[in-house]
């Protein structure tokens, strides 16, 4: 069951109506959340996991404002602390309290709204634990989280972006919260009139071994290494975290692209392609 969270200070959160056509908030069907709603994203909170188990955001590339970053991250009030992560988890390591949904991302709009939005963003809720090569690299994703605003910003581009852990039962516990190995992210756009969607999936388990969470073996995705990043089918992102994406899947890019001629040269092992550079993604250049 999912409740809402309600806040006269805080806006409606996440709209599923922003492109034009209707991408529903995500949910996990079986397992409690919490729905909390901010500026232009909303976060699905798993309770027992004290992390998100997505988030979506709307991206107005045409709207963006730059403000400065900020850091003054805290507790959402509206939950229990211990239905949250907070600083404790961060503290005297290499863990970065890493954005899910990107601190630029939902900054749009009129100033002042615009302001709250990148304020909202540093809420723990919003955080998830990342080892700070992962986070801050631009070949992995902060890379990645570039390259899809940049692109909602040069074409004036509205996006939807879904976001968040993969939290895997088997996740390995570092000062009692299980930290994700994997991340994922849905971009989803409108491509000639119809609703579009890419997916991509980030692998931190090599980078990991620096805390002492050992065991981190995964033998169900392609080897990644630190500096590797995959494209993959929305209906796998789908399978890994259980959540219901709604009309994502069907939207898939990727499918789209692997039935005709390859636009790039990008390594294709099965249904996920290696990418080496932001032109080996499928489906997301506009045409």
């Amino acid at each position: 069951m999912t409740r809402s969270s309600t806040d006269a200070t805080l806006t409606a959160g996440y709209d599923p109506g922003f492109l034009g056509l209707t991408v529903p908030f995500p949910t996990l069907p079986g397992t409690a959340t919490i729905r909390l709603d901010y500026t232009h994203f909303s976060v699905l909170m798993h309770p027992l996991r004290r992390l998100a188990a997505t988030t979506a955001v709307a991206v107005d590339g045409a709207r963006l404002v730059d403000l400065p970053r900020g850091d003054d991250w805290q507790l959402d009030p509206r939950i229990p602390a211990d239905a949250q992560t907070g600083n404790e988890l961060y503290r005297d390591n290499r863990l970065d309290r890493g954005h899910l949904v990107r601190r630029r991302d939902p900054v749009w709009g009129p100033r002042h709204v615009a302001a709250t939005a990148n304020a909202d963003t540093f809420r723990f809720p919003n955080a998830a634990p990342q080892v700070d090569e992962f986070n801050q690299s631009h070949e992995l994703w902060l890379g990645l989280e570039d390259y899809v605003l940049d692109h909602a910003e040069v074409h004036d581009r509205n996006l939807v972006v879904v976001t968040g852990p993969v939290l895997d039962p088997s996740d390995l516990p570092y000062r009692g919260v299980q930290i994700p190995r994997r991340f994922y992210k849905v971009v989803a756009f409108v491509h000639r009139g119809a609703l579009a969607a890419t997916g991509y999936l980030l692998d931190q388990s090599s980078l990991l071994d620096g805390l002492g969470v050992a065991g981190l073996e995964d033998t169900d995705v392609p080897p990644l290494g630190a500096y590797r990043t995959f494209q993959v089918p929305v209906a796998q992102v789908a399978e890994l975290t259980g959540l219901d994406l709604g009309p994502l899947p069907a939207a898939d890019r990727l499918t789209a692209a692997a039935v005709s001629p390859a636009p790039t040269d990008a390594a294709l092992t099965d249904s996920w392609i290696e990418l080496h550079r932001y032109r080996d993604i499928a489906g997301l250049e506009p045409r």
